[in-house]
């Protein structure tokens, strides 16, 4: 049998098995994360099921390790509480990588089988062991029966010959593989890979390339172990582990030699992984930004190459380098070997451990029209941002980051390339084009009252702080309120023209202009207030969003539901259902004068 073969064969009830077959397997270790672990303990939940075994079975928050967003608060919280219910390991927010930790803990070793709700899971392929990335229905019954079905895959037989030239990183080596066999020639393949320059490569360099099978489409990149690899599991797991290895006779669909001597230096192209290119065709290209982390590359070797680089010299003005430790130990371990300080005085940014630039709203994504260099996985569309991104070796990327430009460390530039302001001057509004005359805005306006008897209403129940990020006033309405209890519903049963009348304080809290904008986005013709928060208030009048004080509405007999009708320049107030009329504080100039224009601008 290949070595996938055997390790499936070893975890099932059956002594042999072969290509097609479809059998169940026993996980050893069973791994849901921040990504996809609420959707297994829901599972869970609500199928009556129960954890098998809770000492194979672990959550890895590293999609989201600073907590920093509301939904994955909530997501990694859901699981926190189900782990301690049943006695669940959780490798938390400070922890890095679940793969990676996987490693480092021991829980994965050669010859052993794991799954995750990360579609790199196969990077286990290093230490040649099974990972797969799975669903969280698949993840769920692993924990409840401990074991899942899997098709046993066709095995290819990978040799790298000749002499590996100086120059090329793992990550050249993964590049060249994917510009030889793009994402599907091996679609659905183990791949076992050898060579004399193979069985060099240490732990970090085998995790490099194995973490880019998935970017390949096969199921797994398998590394016969080293002795290096062989004793740092023994010594992560504590015990003696036999080494796997292939049958001399084991049958494979197809047997490849690559000449290892011919790889060159490489960089994929915006888009697609598989889009790999000599790095002469890339040279010169202007960034914006470098990243260097993801679980192809922020390991501990990957980190001193780019300290020793970056010795001396300094980031290019204007361009942000962020550097993403895999795991804490390695975040630890820089910091004692003083890499974190050489990072630092270089002006490159440090954030903690985890997936980073792979994950929405992590250390790593970029803007629309931003150029990034990056050590990931994966640049599709999308994926690590709105902008570009190219992807290369870390000693590519950093080199990159203080040219200024794409680059290769020798051709590291004396002085670094600067931005032109002129490439960025906004285009100027043609003066010749006829200002349009404005039109007086009503002074007076009616509508139906939301009567909100309830001080010191912030603006987080007004427009919470997990919208901030929409800048689009037409996209702001349908959040108004839906922090407040008992108007969640708000946005949905408002009508053009209403009324909110409130009491003291609201609007307190953050300066946020959303908060006023998504009432404008909603047609509010005016709110009504006995106070408002100080800056609320100006934000509200700069809008030209119509907002008055008043000291008491008593003479109204005001009721939820009323119409009323309010004068902007007199304050008088009248209440159409039983006409009761009463005068509050009118606009003042100022306020007047930015309402008729359209707000302050």
């Amino acid at each position: 049998m290949t070595i996938i073969e055997k390790i499936l064969a070893n975890h099932s009830k059956y002594s042999t098995v072969k290509p097609g077959d479809i059998i169940d397997v026993e996980i050893d270790a069973r791994v849901a994360r921040d990504f996809g672990g609420p959707n297994v303990v829901q599972n869970l939940e609500q199928n009556n099921l129960s954890v098998e075994d809770a000492s194979k079975t672990f959550f890895t928050f590293d999609t989201n390790p600073t907590g920093s967003d509301q939904k994955y608060a909530t997501n990694q919280h859901i699981c926190r509480k189900y782990a301690r219910a049943n006695n669940i390991r959780i490798f938390d927010i400070d922890k890095g990588i679940g793969t990676h930790t996987l490693i480092d803990e021991g829980f994965a070793y050669p010859g052993s089988t794991s799954i995750s709700t990360d579609s790199h899971a196969n990077i286990l392929g290093a230490i040649c062991a099974f990972g797969q990335g799975m669903g969280d229905r698949d993840i769920a019954v692993a924990w409840a029966k401990g074991k899942v079905w899997f098709k046993v895959p066709p095995s290819v037989k990978l040799t790298l010959t000749g002499k590996r030239p100086e120059n090329i990183s793992a990550k050249d080596i993964i590049l060249n593989l994917l510009n030889e066999f793009g994402a599907n020639t091996l679609l659905g393949y183990s791949i076992e890979v050898y060579g004399e320059e193979v069985d060099k490569l240490s732990l970090d360099e085998r995790i490099t390339i194995a973490s880019m099978a998935t970017e390949m489409g096969a199921i797994i990149l398998l590394f016969p172990p080293n002795e290096e690899v062989m004793d740092f599991c023994r010594a992560k797991t504590n015990r003696e582990i036999e080494k796997i290895e292939a049958d001399k006779d084991a049958k494979y669909e197809k047997e490849i030699e690559v000449d290892l001597s011919s790889f060159e230096q490489m960089i994929s192209l915006p888009g697609k992984p598989h889009g790999t290119v000599n790095i002469n065709e890339a040279k010169k290209i202007k960034i914006d930004s470098a990243f260097i982390g993801s679980c192809t590359n922020g390991r501990i070797e990957d980190l001193r190459i780019v300290a020793t680089i970056l010795e001396g010299k300094k980031v290019a003005p204007g361009v942000v380098l962020k550097i993403v430790p895999t795991t804490d130990s390695i975040w630890q371990q820089a910091l004692e070997e003083g890499l974190i300080k050489t990072f630092k005085k270089a002006g490159a940014m440090i954030s903690n451990a985890g997936c980073a630039g792979c994950a929405a709203g992590q250390v790593g994504q970029n803007g629309p029209g931003e150029i990034t260099i990056s050590t990931g996985n994966r640049n599709f569309p999308g994926k690590q941002g709105k902008g570009e991104v190219y992807l290369a070796s870390p000693s590519i990327v950093v080199a990159s980051a203080i040219a200024g430009y794409i680059t290769v460390v020798n051709e590291i530039p004396v002085q670094p390339a600067e931005f032109n302001p002129a490439d960025y001057v906004n285009t100027k509004i043609d003066k010749t084009e006829q200002v349009k005359e404005k039109e007086e805005r009503p002074t007076t306006v009616a509508g139906k009252v939301w009567l909100i008897e309830e001080d010191n209403i912030d603006t987080d129940m007004i427009f919470h702080n997990k919208y901030l990020a929409i800048t689009d006033i037409n996209e702001m309405g349908q959040y108004a309120f839906d922090n407040l209890e008992g108007y969640e519903d708000f946005a949905k049963k408002v009508n053009q023209t209403d009324i909110i009348v409130t009491t003291k304080n609201f609007g307190s809290g953050s300066s946020r202009q959303q908060a006023v904008d998504c009432f404008k986005a909603l047609g509010v013709s005016v709110i009504l207030a006995e106070s408002f928060g100080a800056i609320y208030e100006r934000n509200s009048i700069n809008a030209a969003m119509p907002i008055m004080i008043y000291n008491s509405l008593s003479e109204l007999e005001l009721k939820n539901g009323d119409t009323i009708s309010v004068n902007f320049k007199t304050g008088e107030i009248n209440n159409l259902k039983n006409n009761k009329t009463t005068n509050i504080q009118p606009f003042s100039d100022v306020q007047l004068e930015i309402y008729q224009n359209g707000g302050l601008f």
